[in-house]
């Protein structure tokens, strides 16, 4: 390494030491906010795209499947086959293959599309996994989980104000007005990072693919996917109907239901802030606060959703046990997979990914039995649930872990 270099990545080290996080994590959340904006704007223009593209509403939907394909199937490959890559080179790669597939699929017909939103959701889940690494390389260890959440606070932003934004602006220019600009913002997110982010970055082993592969066979680190899968799919099966029931049920006029997502939004927010600060020493108090909060407040939708006064405190509260998850999950999965954490960052976005994914698929099983609205609360409700005994699980291995390296070091000393 050039003198030049190491200063860099030394005063990374000395920045991240103090009480403020290096600018470059937050160049990081913006970039991460462009990005996932693509993936919320598409459903709020999704019958101006079918128009449009003169394919069926349902065709249309397939759209929102083949970007999620995309991240599940293409995130954890993309991962290993760039391991070796310097981490701002894989940066800038996934952002720019990112804006070249969302501009060819605005200037192409519905099968280029198609193609274009899997293979930017490839590279949307290769960044994710990147840009995770690459924060807690800027820090020092006892500040993982707050990068994170800094990081994954990107993708808070876009679902509550990236998204809704875009659609805004499609209204008035088109729907292709919005990924244009999700274009731009994404090309500024290649500038940003390569002025930004240091060329070298602290690392705690070199890279290795199996090394990668051994550690993502670890069953703790399953174990965390599956919590990753359940908490997601339980409180976004309810933020996803959310709208619905506030307009059916609620009777809150159309003008205001935005406000009342944005304290989600909020919420969230909050959550990250929390759950950073805390789950770098406490991660299981996070993840079951989290979880229990999420069970709690899915259930007192139910009734809340009928009354204005109740259902706002309800739905900020939902979103702060929500995203306080966030931060003490991939704080647990870089502890599990510290040596090689590639691979397994790439597969926790697949497992976000799969959790929101999932949630169509469970309440339509529930809808269209006749069942009322409010039971997609009461599915996230069990979702977190179940999400419980797997918390429970992994502190007892981890505490069983700790006492006996502890043993271990005490015969070593005798």
């Amino acid at each position: 390494m050039d003198p030049t270099t190491s200063a860099t990545a030394d005063s990374v080290r000395a920045d991240s030491s103090g009480s403020r996080l290096p600018v470059g994590v937050y160049l990081l959340a913006f970039s991460l906010f462009a990005m996932g904006s693509a993936e919320f704007l598409l459903a709020g223009v999704l019958p101006a795209v079918a128009d449009d593209l003169q394919v069926s509403l349902s065709s249309a939907g397939f759209l929102i499947t083949a970007f999620a394909l995309g991240v599940v199937l293409g995130g954890p490959p993309f991962a290993v086959l760039s391991l070796r890559w310097p981490r701002r080179a894989a940066l800038i790669a996934t952002q720019g293959v990112f804006a070249v597939s969302v501009a060819a699929g605005l200037l192409g017909d519905y099968q280029v599309l198609l193609v274009s939103r899997v293979v930017s959701g490839v590279a949307y889940a290769g960044f994710f996994a990147v840009a995770s690494v690459t924060a807690i390389s800027l820090v020092t260890p006892d500040r993982n989980a707050r990068a994170s959440g800094v990081v994954v606070s990107g993708l808070s932003v876009a679902m509550v104000a990236g998204g809704p934004a875009g659609t805004l602006l499609s209204h008035f220019t088109q729907w292709r007005g919005g990924f244009w600009a999700v274009v731009a913002q994404t090309l500024a997110g290649v500038v940003a990072c390569s002025l930004g982010i240091p060329a070298a970055t602290r690392s705690t082993a070199r890279p290795s693919v199996s090394r990668e592969l051994a550690t993502i066979r670890k069953p703790r680190l399953w174990g965390i996917f599956g919590i990753t899968i359940l908490t997601t799919a339980a409180y976004m099966i309810t933020f996803n109907y959310l709208s619905a029931m506030l307009a059916e049920i609620t009777g809150v006029p159309t003008v205001w239901i935005p406000a009342v997502l944005a304290l989600f939004g909020i919420g969230a927010f909050v959550g990250l802030s929390i759950g950073g600060r805390i789950s770098d020493r406490r991660p299981h108090a996070a993840l079951l606060a989290g979880a229990v909060a999420i069970v709690l407040l899915s259930v007192v939708l139910i009734f809340a959703i009928h009354h204005t006064w109740a259902v706002l405190p309800t739905v900020f509260l939902l979103g702060i046990a929500a995203f306080v998850l966030n931060p003490a999950i991939y704080g647990r999965v870089f502890a599990i997979a510290a040596d090689a954490p590639t691979l397994a960052g790439a597969t926790t976005v697949s497992a976000f990914q799969l959790g929101i994914s999932a949630t169509p698929i469970l309440a339509a099983a529930a809808l269209t039995q006749g069942t009322a609205l409010t039971w997609v609360s009461l599915i996230g409700a069990v979702l977190a649930a179940l999400a419980v005994p797997l918390i429970v699980l992994d502190r007892t291995l981890g505490d069983r872990q700790i006492a006996h390296l502890a043993k271990r070091r005490s015969n070593e000393n005798r």
